[in-house]
């Protein structure tokens, strides 16, 4: 795995994860003085030039969990009628690759969106009406609700939190990262079975 491909979970001084940064704009939060406190594991140690007047070279140690001080540019509201956007990569990850028609679980590029109340018959573009679906099962539907296709819905699609949606988003994400995310994820929330 090429360490610059792993991500640094970035929350708010308080612990809510926020998004996800590179390497890169870890070393520039430490630079503005943004961060509050780290957590987890070393990922990066990042080293620059030598100090003419003491001889010391700058280091910079960048941990897989980095709190700070701003909420600029998380993408989280503390509003509590906060929706995450609908994206594919999100939505079948949150099904688990899994069609949840006939359970089968396929790679990304042999899925689609459903919507369970076709837009065509006045279904929203929403979390809790798409769901992930095969190519071949979502073609059998076709037009039709999953009642008046005979099919049967295998989970009831949910709406992520701000938590769940930041974990949804991640490439590799760590242990430790893991830990501190389920943390965060509401009690009855249908990850922590699927993530056991």
């Amino acid at each position: 795995m090429e360490l610059d491909r792993l991500q640094v979970l970035r929350t708010d001084a308080s612990g809510m994860p926020l998004e996800w940064i590179g390497y890169q704009e870890a070393a520039k939060l430490y630079h503005l003085g943004m961060v509050a406190y780290t957590c987890g594991t070393t990922l990066y140690t990042l080293r620059g030039g030598i100090n003419s007047v003491t001889g010391r070279q700058s280091i910079i140690e960048v941990n897989s969990i980095l709190a700070t001080y701003s909420h600029h540019g998380g993408g989280y509201s503390a509003d509590h009628n906060y929706v995450p956007p609908l994206n594919n990569p999100a939505l079948f990850r949150r099904d688990n690759h899994h069609c949840l028609y006939c359970g089968q679980r396929f790679y990304h590029r042999d899925l689609s969106r459903d919507h369970i109340t076709p837009i065509s018959q006045g279904g929203a573009d929403a979390w809790t009406n798409v769901v992930t679906a095969c190519k071949r099962c979502n073609n059998h539907k076709a037009g039709r609700t999953p009642e008046q296709a005979s099919m049967q819905l295998l989970a009831i699609p949910f709406t992520p939190t701000h938590a769940e949606y930041v974990y949804l988003q991640g490439r590799r994400v760590l242990t430790d990262q893991m830990e501190f995310l389920r943390a965060h994820f509401p009690r009855k929330s249908p990850l922590h079975q699927r993530l056991s």
